[in-house]
């Protein structure tokens, strides 16, 4: 079996979508296995999310409590199931700039190919019914201080607002003219609801690559997206919950009573030996053992 892409490869694959002319949407991951689904099917790249994180290492909602090196831990081992390249939503860095530049650091060494880092006003403070956006002085700190602290040139830092739909568009321009000053290799942004808006950005975007934390059906159009600058696009995070109610059908017919021959929508053995790159480990123990 080929050796999956080495870590210089997928950042390089990585830099070449946003590089590119065309939109992607990205396989949203959350373990190896799904993982090396996602590479198996041809997807370029694929996504890790906080919230997807939040619920696969913790069983919780999207509240930030999920710690740094829970979320690095889980990054390297879809990274080193030998995922596409990896883009991951490191939230607000954990904390401020410095914490910003350790989440780079640990990430980094995790195997990912890009990374986000936003501008909201996280983890969300006593009294407060929905979180707010940082100043933008402190905004531009952590841009700045992502861009610093990475050592391989080839990882994306990607620069991320929900300033559209948390304040309004004038807002998420005033944040893009400021972040591209700092460095960032990409724009992130969430809310975006019409192309007038998608416009806009794009206008003050200095031609960095856009990518988008999901559209409305009305702008389910990747050739018209790429025009727009847009390189990646999100789609949601179904894959998981779709695993989700696999598991909670199966389990509910097993203590129903189902026999396990009679179980519906169970991989196949032959699904099983290839996710599990068993072929590989078999080579392996008559190679070495």
């Amino acid at each position: 079996m080929e050796r999956p892409p080495s870590t210089a490869q997928r950042r390089a694959a990585f830099r070449a979508i946003l590089s590119g002319n065309a939109c992607i949407h990205p396989a949203s991951v959350h373990d190896p296995i799904a993982g090396r689904i996602a590479s198996d099917l041809g997807f370029e790249a694929a996504m890790f999310a906080g919230s997807v994180a939040s619920l696969t290492v913790l069983g919780a909602p999207d509240i930030i409590v999920l710690t740094l090196s829970e979320f690095a831990d889980q990054a390297r081992r879809i990274c080193r199931g030998g995922a596409p390249p990896l883009l991951v939503d490191a939230d607000h860095g954990y904390g401020n700039a410095l914490n910003v530049m350790r989440t780079v650091q640990e990430l980094e060494t995790a195997g990912i190919a890009a990374l986000t880092i936003e501008d909201t006003d996280l983890p969300r403070g006593h009294g407060v019914a929905e979180p707010g956006l940082l100043p933008l002085e402190a905004g531009i700190g952590k841009m700045r201080a992502a861009v610093a602290a990475r050592e391989d040139q080839g990882l994306v830092v990607v620069a991320r607002t929900s300033a559209v739909n948390l304040v309004n568009l004038d807002e998420a321009i005033r944040r893009t003219k400021a972040y591209v000053t700092t460095g960032v290799d990409a724009l992130f942004y969430t809310g975006v609801n019409d192309w007038d808006q998608l416009a806009a950005i794009q206008a003050v975007s200095n031609g960095l690559p856009i990518i988008l934390g999901g559209t409305p059906a009305s702008m389910a159009d990747k050739a018209r997206l790429a025009s727009h600058g847009v390189r990646v696009a999100l789609q949601g995070h179904q894959p998981f919950a779709a695993a989700v109610a696999a598991i909670h059908a199966t389990l509910k017919a097993l203590r129903e009573g189902t026999a396990p021959a009679d179980l519906k929508g169970v991989a196949p053995a032959s699904v099983m030996k290839t996710v599990t790159r068993e072929a590989a480990y078999a080579a392996w123990t008559r190679d070495f053992l």
